[in-house]
């Protein structure tokens, strides 16, 4: 099995990559509204997640796709976990962190099997009504494909942030972990919005 970069499009013949794009992305919003909806039911976000998993065997990507796909979320669910049980709420330290990594993961597969251009023109001509009222759907779309892109950016800073503590011998501190990583996203993030203001997107 080929290895998967962190929501990067993998192709493949399987069903879910030969769906169209604006269902997958309306799919999508009806999986996120039913994690919502029924996230103080356990049982049913552990229905939602076995059915997630059979998707990402169904289609192919397989178990170790998925693994890599949530694995960067561990330290936003160890802190949600901290913050909920601080606060007491015993059954939100299982379904928050449960609906976030189920999000994260089903929102993987549509990245995963659908290539970005056909995502982001998706979304270009289901903005166009929107022009009548000053939306820009050129705007829209480059929006969704920055984000796209800032996932694995973001994945990635996290990663290296982890190994520059690793390697200066400390142990995991979220602290220590979360201010190094928040100032090289902000950079990052500075350095992106620099190479746009020069190529002119902000022009109108």
């Amino acid at each position: 099995m080929r290895t998967a970069s962190l929501g990067l499009h993998q192709p493949g013949g399987s069903w879910l990559h030969r769906a169209p794009a604006g269902t997958k992305l309306v799919g999508l919003v009806v999986f996120a509204v039913v994690v919502f909806a029924l996230g103080r039911w356990l049982p049913a976000l552990g229905l939602l997640g076995v059915a997630v998993v059979l998707i990402y065997v169904s289609t192919g990507l397989g178990l170790g796709t998925l693994w890599r796909q949530v694995r960067p979320l561990w330290v936003f669910v160890v802190f949600l976990v901290v913050m909920q049980v601080i606060a007491r709420a015993w059954h939100n330290a299982v379904a928050v962190p449960a609906a976030l990594v189920l999000l994260v993961a089903a929102a993987a597969l549509v990245t995963l099997t659908t290539p970005t251009t056909d995502l982001v023109d998706t979304v270009v001509r289901a903005a166009s009504p929107l022009r009548r009222v000053g939306v820009r759907p050129d705007r829209v779309g480059l929006a969704v494909l920055l984000g796209l892109r800032c996932v694995p950016l973001v994945a990635s800073l996290a990663a290296r942030t982890r190994e520059a503590q690793i390697a200066r011998g400390g142990t995991f501190d979220l602290r220590a972990f979360t201010v190094p990583l928040l100032v090289s996203a902000l950079r990052s993030a500075d350095a992106l919005g620099e190479a746009l203001v020069a190529r002119g997107v902000d022009d109108e």
